[in-house]
């Protein structure tokens, strides 16, 4: 391989919003993630809303009633 050329590559731990903990190999380090295989609803079967540092209230002040009218 040429020197240089890759990224480093780190054995990290990627910590969850509901406390899971995973060590993976990556290019990053320490990563946090707010959803995981542990809590996604997909795999717990379970349905909740996830609403991501105010994603909704974000839109509605950007597009206001023009995203009502359509």
């Amino acid at each position: 391989m040429k020197a240089g050329l890759h990224p480093e590559y780190y054995i990290t731990t990627i910590t969850c919003a509901c406390g899971a903990v995973y060590e993976v190999g990556t290019t990053k380090q320490n990563l946090r993630v707010e959803v995981c295989a542990n809590c996604h609803p997909f795999f717990t079967g379970q349905q909740r809303i996830v609403d991501t540092g105010g994603r909704v209230e974000r839109f509605r002040r950007k597009y206001g009633d023009y995203a009502r009218r359509g």
